[in-house]
């Protein structure tokens, strides 16, 4: 079969195997850290802390770690506060001119800029570590004799900075996958927390089904399962989709100049994505999906508008919940992909290597171009990654789902999930090439070398 001969393939190409191995390794690692817990808690009795998490942000934020944060783990904290660092320096990136000059300055201002980003993701912690240990009490009623040593100083001390640690230990293990393994490290590690807790939402889903309720049966299993393999299919397509702009490139002269008759120069494409902020949309507006829930609560429990608002936006799988959470998405859409598309640099690159859009003027009259295909197509786009992340409200309105496997049909996860997937096939892709194999994503027999 195709598959086992390019499984062969992989296995012989030295470097490629040992990247795979390391990348299985580390990720082992971040999945066995996950289920340590804190030293001082009795994980017997953390039952509040797991059915606090099954739904809504702090389910997706479960989901994220691998479980991590509803085992009360060194590793409870996950990779998020590296992301959210990440999140803060790219925007603060738009304002700061310190930070525009190390973006122009290569590899050596990406250095600068990642141990900015390490410092700030250790600052982060140290805000979370606390807020999240003291929540665990009130919050999620834990019981205090779930506290071995106590809830003291030496409780909270000890527990924050092995929070920290362990944060910080994921964030070393993300960089050298990225470094020595397969793929992007951090990804891979959120990816790996979603996979985790996959198979037992999807158990805990067909256990309901089969219960002999009236929930549908295998029938109902079968036709879930359909439709989620063609969720699949719909963000495989949002995460390749491309509208590709004819670019032509002028021949050069022995001069070094261009030749005015163009006509036997190199015609490309440049490739614009439908989808070019990726799901950065879906986690801001998760982030905002917390205000209108704290707006209606300070109100008071007397106020008709604060009850309204605490039922509405409390449930993520309400309808206004998700109407609101829509419009949010499309709106940091445009937003995200207007700070991260730079058209006028793009227009700066074509004009210095030659390059123009055929009909189309070099210089500011491509970067407008550009500009309005962006426009054109980021609306499509927007509204396919809205219509993605309330799918999973549909479904368990519609289907009757289970909240924790109904986040796997669409949102935050499964966009996760596929780019990832995507991503690291590409990249194994690209070293069977190279070895003059056939890669994972085309047909045919080995390739020979070329003399």
């Amino acid at each position: 079969m195709k598959i086992i001969d390019t499984l062969k393939n992989v296995w012989n190409i030295t470097e490629l195997k040992d990247r795979i191995i390391l990348t299985l390794g580390l990720l082992l690692v971040y999945r066995f850290g996950a289920q340590v817990v804190l030293p001082g808690i009795d994980a017997s009795q953390l039952g509040g802390l797991a059915s606090g998490t099954d739904g809504g942000i702090l389910g997706i934020l479960n989901m994220f770690t691998g479980g991590a944060f509803a085992n009360a783990s060194v590793f409870a904290l996950g990779i998020m506060p590296y992301i959210s660092a990440s999140i803060v320096v790219q925007l603060m990136g738009i304002a700061i001119p310190y930070l525009q000059k190390l973006q122009k300055e290569g590899a050596s201002g990406q250095k600068k800029i990642t141990q900015i980003t390490r410092w700030l993701t250790i600052i982060i912690c140290l805000f979370q570590a606390p807020g999240y240990l003291a929540s665990l009490q009130p919050a999620f009623g834990i019981p205090s004799s779930a506290f071995l040593l106590g809830t003291g100083p030496q409780f909270y001390i000890s527990s924050v900075i092995i929070l920290v640690t362990g944060c910080i230990f994921a964030m070393w293990l993300g960089e050298k996958i990225t470094d020595k393994g397969i793929g992007n490290g951090i990804s891979l590690l959120i990816m790996v927390g979603i996979i985790a807790t996959l198979p037992q939402s999807f158990i805990q889903n067909a256990a309901s089904r089969l219960d002999g309720g009236g929930n549908g049966g295998l029938m109902m299993i079968l036709i879930e399962l359909v439709v989620w393999f063609l969720i699949i299919l719909a963000c495989i397509m949002l995460v390749m989709a491309v509208r590709k702009i004819a670019v032509q490139y002028a021949r050069r002269t022995a001069s070094g100049g261009y030749e005015k008759n163009v006509f036997g120069g190199n015609r490309q494409f440049l490739p614009l994505k439908l989808n070019a902020s990726g799901v950065m949309p879906i986690i801001f507006a998760q982030a905002i999906m917390f205000v209108p829930s704290l707006v209606g609560k300070s109100m008071g429990s007397s106020s008709e508008v604060g009850q309204w608002m605490q039922s509405q936006f409390n449930d993520p799988f309400g309808l206004w919940y998700n109407v609101l959470f829509a419009l949010l998405i499309i709106i940091f859409t445009y937003f995200y992909t207007a700070i991260t598309v730079p058209t006028n640099k793009m227009a700066d690159d074509l004009k210095r290597s030659g390059g123009f859009i055929p009909g189309i003027r070099p210089g500011t009259e491509t970067s407008e171009y550009l500009d309005k295909i962006m426009s054109q197509i980021t609306l499509p786009g927007s509204i396919f990654l809205a219509l993605l992340a309330v799918f999973p409200a549909i479904i368990v309105k519609i289907m009757g789902v289970q909240g924790g496997w109904a986040l796997f049909f669409g949102g935050t996860s499964l966009l996760i999930m596929v780019g990832v997937a995507i991503d690291t096939m590409q990249q194994i892709n690209s070293y069977l090439l190279n070895k003059h194999y056939d890669g994972l994503m085309k047909t045919g027999k080995n390739r020979k070398a070329v003399a």
